[in-house]
């Protein structure tokens, strides 16, 4: 990582960037007649995409699995590429701030700027993680589509075909998977690594009893505290949960003990990821695989 002084050096020059960019790409047309579209995080370019279908050219900022998205330095061409989209989809709750600092460097009345914390009523140091929130992942699609309809009026009707089929195909698996886990499950005991996981576990109706400064710290990238450290391990060892779900994208020593001990305590382990993997993975997919594999360790739990 760079020292302070090299990040806010290099956000300086990306942020001159996007001010040049904006000058000449302000109010332009979008590229072969579709609509332009820069997502922060692949999560929500995909979605994008889906819906956008031909009428849409989307481009994802952080896409690689090895990137941490809170700490993603942003390149001139990402401040070029937001300058001259003329939609941006940004995560926020203090998750992808860079984004929303090179936005507000090169503002555009006639962009349209989906801003999921705020689409959802999340402030700042509330959970970010909205993409495992089930409920969200519909309210982003209803706005995605809604900017494409103001962006491009006269295919308005193609764009609601494209959301119907999002929901009844693309997401058909995702929605019953949920609804399943949750007439089967709900009330179950759960652990996990972060706070990524708790927006699922509300809508799945499981019950995560890790404690919320564990999760948080893991989250954030700090030490949990002793006390907290004490009552999840015992958690694990006198099976107060039934399942331990983790981040592998953030397996610090803290999880890894954690996961060695809820193997030993013969407690099923299974993960999930914070970005799409691989990375080539539409949203759906991604998600089926980990709903489907949390499903799986509950039956092992639970002999149902």
């Amino acid at each position: 990582m760079l020292a302070v002084r090299g990040r806010a050096g290099t956000l300086a020059a990306v942020l001159a960037a996007a001010l040049l960019a904006g000058c000449a790409a302000a109010g332009g047309p979008s590229n072969g007649g579709r609509i332009r579209v820069v997502a922060a995080e692949s999560f929500w370019g995909s979605l994008a995409s889906q819906l956008g279908g031909d009428r849409a050219r989307v481009t994802s900022i952080v896409s690689n699995p090895a990137t941490d998205p809170h700490d993603y330095e942003p390149t001139p061409a990402d401040g070029r590429a937001l300058a001259g989209a003329r939609m941006v989809i940004v995560n926020g709750v203090g998750y992808d701030g860079w984004a929303s600092k090179l936005l507000a460097a090169n503002p555009s009345s006639g962009r349209v700027v989906v801003s999921v914390g705020d689409l959802v009523g999340v402030r700042s140091g509330g959970n970010p993680h909205r993409w495992y929130s089930p409920p969200d992942v519909e309210r982003v699609i209803a706005a995605i589509t809604a900017g494409y309809r103001r962006l491009d009026p006269r295919h308005g009707a193609y764009f609601d075909a494209r959301r119907r089929a999002l929901d009844a195909a693309g997401l058909g698996a995702y929605h019953r998977l949920i609804a399943q886990i949750r007439r089967r499950y709900a009330g179950t005991p759960m652990g996990a690594s972060e706070s990524i996981f708790a927006p699922m576990a509300e809508a799945l109706g499981l019950r995560l009893i890790t404690p919320g400064g564990f999760l948080a710290a893991i989250s954030e990238g700090t030490d949990p505290t002793a006390a907290d450290k004490a009552t999840t391990d015992r958690q694990i060892a006198t099976h107060a949960i039934r399942v331990w779900i983790y981040n592998r994208q953030n397996a610090t020593p803290d999880v890894q003990r954690l996961n060695s001990a809820a193997r030993r305590a013969a407690v099923p382990v299974t993960t999930m990821t914070e970005t799409p993997v691989p990375a080539s993975a539409t949203f759906q997919v991604w998600q089926v695989a980990q709903l489907e594999a949390l499903e799986r360790a509950l039956a092992r739990a639970t002999g149902r």
